[in-house]
């Protein structure tokens, strides 16, 4: 079965890009630099970020339907990404390296269920997922922290 792995779309952050550190807190966010790597994971290309680069973490709200699972948890993203990741059948490093909890939501946004594995097995725990026909979506989270990660769909085989 195939599927779908997309990072966040850079847009919705932009206007963080560049603001001053003083401004990025009015609002809740805080500039981070890399100082190691792989620590800071990235959500918009899906990578470990490199030392020195600037990141930019937030509160995202990554389930925002009106449901008892409307959630929202810190991310970090990369200030200027050079592109957002959208592969499908492929899964970036930044996951195979971690534990991985997985939540398949309905077309109602309700969780229908959820799993935890390492990541070296996360495509089998994705495949089984979408296997349900009544999966609409699925999050994937770092288990560890328990911070939202980035979503996988379906691929029509139309």
């Amino acid at each position: 079965m195939s599927f779908r792995i997309t990072g966040l779309d850079a847009s919705e952050f932009q206007p963080l890009f560049g603001m001053s550190s003083h401004d990025l807190r009015k609002l809740g966010a805080v500039r981070v630099i890399a100082e190691t790597s792989p620590r800071y994971p990235d959500r918009i290309e899906l990578r470990d970020a490199k030392v020195g680069e600037s990141l930019i973490l937030v509160n995202y709200m990554h389930q925002p339907a009106s449901t008892p699972y409307k959630a929202s948890h810190a991310v970090y993203v990369l200030e200027n990404p050079s592109h957002r990741y959208d592969q499908v059948n492929q899964i970036p490093d930044v996951l195979l390296s971690r534990m991985i909890s997985l939540r398949a939501f309905d077309d109602s946004d309700m969780m229908m269920g959820a799993e935890l594995c390492e990541g070296h097995a996360l495509e089998r725990f994705i495949e089984k997922m979408l296997a349900d026909e009544n999966t609409a979506y699925i999050q994937l989270h770092y288990a560890k922290y328990g911070c939202y990660a980035c979503r996988v769909d379906r691929v029509s085989s139309e």
